[in-house]
């Protein structure tokens, strides 16, 4: 997994609940946090995470990888390829939690309020914020950074659509207002607003050219983060120094974290390439995506000896839908009998046992392992309420039948999938001519191709294709390079490729980007599937718009249940940790956070153990 998905997080959340006396009031209270499940778990004089240790030393670098190349020092921008660890640069109003779903607390704002019916919130931002060259953070980099973000990436102005107006409205205050009443994810959606330096991106470089926040550069941007660029190669190597003085650190929120003095990432080809390049010690940390090289391939000397340690860490949240998608813009998946001849031609138990060690459990659901699942149970009480307001528009076992993936435990479950697969493509108006299915209208050839950019993949995609040749289905592969992937999955060109559609807890206005009906035709969205269904739309405000958590979980229940019975995607699988190894010059606090690792946030360098090991030298 390329490092920028855990340094770069998308917290996508929905629901703020607040006790009830904070809306009782007349006056909105400032609140030094922002919860959208429940109170927040720590009070306003709070003097750190209990995630951390609050006396960890600084020091030492730490070299990862990332795979691909880049070609953009750009944070902001979905055109180009961007440099990982650029979030490191870069602050939002307020800093995520990383043990509690859907919690941010104050960063560069002191305080967030915003009244009964969320029709705006505003921040105040603390006096003493300013940009690691000494420039005070204003409301108008505030202001600036919203239209900015807007501009330069389709998803964000998709994101950020409902915000009617941002303007400054009292010393250091700045207020956005939005176009809708009642969306409580609205506040906590602008607290997570990467804020840029407006005097900066509106200046000249060194050589007097205008900067440009809507291209790609590869010039050092200006930040206000924990870090900044010491070092970069472009397409090879990026590297971030600690900033001594910067001027958040002894904040609650940062107390105990951001202890290297450098953070590398170096550049490989594929993770293949990545992994020698760690095991022979030119990297230190490593986070395993292979089940069958977590099983097989760390039985080398430095592990043996004790110098490599692997740890799987659980994560507490749902899991996100791995999948194979179907771009439905494609005129031979926008039958969903021919959708549903795709999932159960994939044989996910043969793979589980041949070629993960059966490390991995079948996810069937785009809210695996929460609440927010569609029960395995007829749907009643207000999901039903709420799916009957679109019952002419979904498919009809939404009411009649549970969704299951198909099962494939031996052969003869195999060829029974394959014979009802062959029998829906037949209903889809295909036959099989001469081994060959065809459309029986046109006579054309069912030919499908699978874009990759991991070559792990490879294996996986073959056995699949191979079961697509017993129905007829010419299927092809074709790997290709970061840089080309992006710019075809931007741009939509592709028939199938592997997709990822990871969820908080608390679901909103990011399930616009993945399923709606705008985000389809928008260049650079994360609609990979190509849904345009005035149903799923009606869903998905729903979600956005729940009054409480329980209609929050009625609406998203409705939505999974719509979502898994359109055969939209093939689904792959999950695993509830997250498996790392490390060389062990690192240490941990007692209690990782539950959301992730939180490598770079939260552990340090430990001299002493760094001293025993080979090599020790150079670091």
């Amino acid at each position: 997994m390329m490092l920028r998905r855990f340094l770069l997080p998308f917290v996508l959340v929905s629901l703020l609940t607040l006790p009830a006396r904070a809306q009782e009031g007349p006056q909105p209270q400032h609140r030094h946090a922002l919860s959208l499940i429940g109170t927040p778990k720590y009070p306003a004089d709070f003097q750190h995470f209990d995630y951390v240790n609050p006396d960890a030393p600084k020091g030492g670098v730490v070299r990862m990888a990332d795979i691909g190349s880049f070609d953009s020092l750009n944070p902001i921008l979905y055109k180009g390829e961007a440099a990982g660890g650029l979030g490191l640069l870069y602050e939002a109003l307020m800093a995520d939690s990383l043990e509690e779903a859907s919690t941010s607390y104050g960063l560069i704002a002191e305080w967030a309020s915003h009244p009964p019916d969320f029709s705006s919130v505003t921040f105040k931002l603390r006096d003493e914020a300013h940009w690691n060259d000494g420039t005070p953070i204003t409301p108008g980099d505030v202001v600036y950074s919203l239209e900015v973000n807007k501009a330069a990436n389709p998803r964000m102005a998709l994101y950020y659509k409902n915000v009617a107006k941002a303007e400054q409205t009292g010393p250091n205050q700045v207020t956005f207002t939005f176009d809708v009443k009642g969306n409580r994810e609205l506040p906590m959606i602008m607290g997570q607003l990467t804020i840029l330096p407006k005097h900066y991106w509106t200046g000249k470089d060194a050589s007097g050219n205008q900067r440009d926040p809507l291209k790609t550069t590869l010039e050092p941007p200006l930040g206000s983060g924990p870090y900044r660029i010491k070092q970069v190669t472009p397409g090879r190597t990026i590297a971030y120094e600690r900033v001594p003085n910067y001027w958040g650190k002894d904040l609650p929120v940062n107390r105990g974290q951001w202890n290297f003095d450098e953070i590398r990432f170096d550049y490989y080809r594929d993770e293949t390439v990545a992994f020698e390049s760690f095991k022979a010690g030119n990297l230190d940390y490593h986070q395993e995506i292979s089940a069958k090289n977590w099983a097989t391939a760390y039985d080398f000397a430095a592990v043996r000896d004790g110098w490599v340690k692997r740890q799987e860490v659980p994560i507490k949240s749902a899991q996100p839908m791995q999948c194979f998608v179907l771009n439905i813009r494609r005129p031979q998946f926008q039958d969903r009998r021919v959708r549903q001849a795709f999932n159960l031609a994939y044989d996910f138990e043969w793979a589980n046992k041949n070629l993960f060690y059966g490390q991995y459990a079948r996810v069937g659901s785009f809210f695996q392992g929460s609440e927010l699942a569609a029960p395995l149970a007829l749907p009643q009480g207000r999901e039903l309420e709420i799916l009957n307001e679109v019952k002419d528009q979904v498919p009809p076992e939404v009411f009649t039948e549970v969704h299951k993936n198909p099962v494939n435990g031996n052969s003869d479950d195999m060829r029974g999938n394959l014979r009802k697969a062959v029998q829906l493509l037949k209903e889809a108006g295909y036959e099989v001519k001469d081994g060959v299915l065809v459309d029986s209208k046109t006579g054309r050839p069912f030919t499908v191709e699978f874009l990759l950019v991991s070559p792990l993949f490879e294996r996986i995609v073959q056995p699949y294709i191979g079961n697509l040749a017993r129905l007829g289905i010419k299927g092809s592969l074709r790997m290709v390079d970061s840089a080309q992937y992006t710019r075809r999955l931007n741009g939509f060109d592709y028939d199938i490729v592997v997709g990822n559609f990871g969820q908080s807890e608390s679901p909103g206005n990011e399930q616009r980007d993945f399923w709606g009906s705008e985000a389809a035709g928008r260049e650079g969205s994360r609609n990979l599937i190509g849904i345009k269904d005035p149903a799923v739309d009606k869903l998905v405000d729903h979600v956005i718009f729940a009054k409480n958590r329980e209609e929050l979980v009625a609406a998203t229940n409705a939505l999974d249940r719509v979502l898994l019975w359109n055969d939209f995607v093939v689904p792959q699988w999950y695993a509830p940790v997250v498996r790392i190894a490390f060389w062990d010059r690192y240490g941990q606090p007692a209690i990782l956070p539950g959301l992730t690792p939180g490598f770079t946030q939260v552990w340090w360098f430990d001299k002493e153990m760094a001293a025993k090991l080979p090599g020790a030298s150079k670091l």
